[in-house]
């Protein structure tokens, strides 16, 4: 139990940073292109992964090495496509169609795996995704090109989020991690070179931004993240990770002093309740097997 709310901790704080990384990233697409910005997080958090855990390499096996290859061309094929699509909708439409995942990742595990979905996680995947509608959804409700990216992207996180869960239950989820961001940042650069886009010089605040990026927003969270999945089902880790939208909502109030609105305070208010009820869903059917037993 308690392993259980130690990996619960570390999704959380995982949202946390992620919903600071809106901030950070606006300020480095001022200055970059969103696939610099892509290379340079990768390719930053790669090295330094290495350098922490190069230790590990010794000790990389095959299941190692296509298990992370598999979940870093995941993992850069759901941000392109989030990037992507945010060049044709809007960045609340962007940030609610890509949390769709919440409602997919039980899916998955059903069709799949024959997983059953539990009416739980159902309902907190559902009020979940409906808090992230009251975050973030503006305005048109019309679908375009950009909403379809943004869909695709949802699922290409889904499959990420489904998959870790999956591959750390057997495998080192630190050496995943490293495989990972090695196989992502591979993949960044390549498109940055293919694209011509290598920048020459680079602006003190575009620097900052990406070290920030590399070292919070990918190093520390995925690592989080990817331990973090050895202790809970893929459905609720879905679910704590959603709330990155609630930290972004409310990073973006105390710095670049967004309007907080009655809708915005029912979203976070949803998210909270999706997280509780993921939280003692296990309390509960305790509870109600052992009043059953007497």
């Amino acid at each position: 139990m308690m392993k259980q709310y130690i990996g619960d901790g570390m999704l959380l704080i995982t949202a946390i940073i992620w919903g600071s990384g809106f901030v950070v990233t606006a300020i480095a697409l001022e200055y970059l292109t969103a696939y610099q910005v892509m290379a340079g997080r990768f390719v930053l958090a790669a090295i330094i992964l290495t350098m922490l855990f190069g230790y590990k390499f010794k000790k990389f096996t095959k299941s190692v090495v296509w298990k992370g290859a598999i979940l870093g061309t995941i993992l850069y094929i759901a941000f392109a496509l989030q990037t992507v699509g945010l060049e044709y909708t809007t960045p609340s439409k962007n940030a609610f169609l890509t949390a769709v995942n919440v409602v997919i990742v039980p899916i998955i595990a059903y069709l799949i795996y024959k997983r059953r979905i539990d009416r739980y996680e159902i309902f907190g995947s559902g009020l979940a995704i409906v808090g992230i509608g009251f975050l973030s959804l503006q305005g048109s409700m019309t679908i375009n090109l950009g909403d379809v990216l943004s869909l695709l992207c949802a699922v290409g996180f889904a499959f990420d989020i489904f998959y870790t869960n999956l591959f750390v239950q057997k495998e080192d989820a630190i050496s995943l991690t490293i495989v990972q961001f090695i196989t992502a940042a591979l993949i960044s650069v390549a498109v940055v070179f293919i694209q011509g886009d290598i920048p020459a010089t680079m602006e003190k605040e575009a620097a900052y931004s990406i070290v920030y990026l590399a070292v919070f927003s990918t190093t520390i969270a995925y690592l989080f993240q990817n331990m973090a999945h050895q202790y809970t089902s893929a459905t609720k880790a879905a679910i704590i990770l959603s709330t990155e939208s609630f930290f972004g909502m409310l990073l973006s109030v105390l710095f670049l002093h967004e309007v907080l609105t009655g809708r915005m305070m029912m979203g976070a208010i949803m998210i909270l309740m999706a997280i509780l009820i993921a939280e003692v869903k296990p309390a509960y059917r305790k509870k109600h097997a052992v009043k059953s037993a007497r």
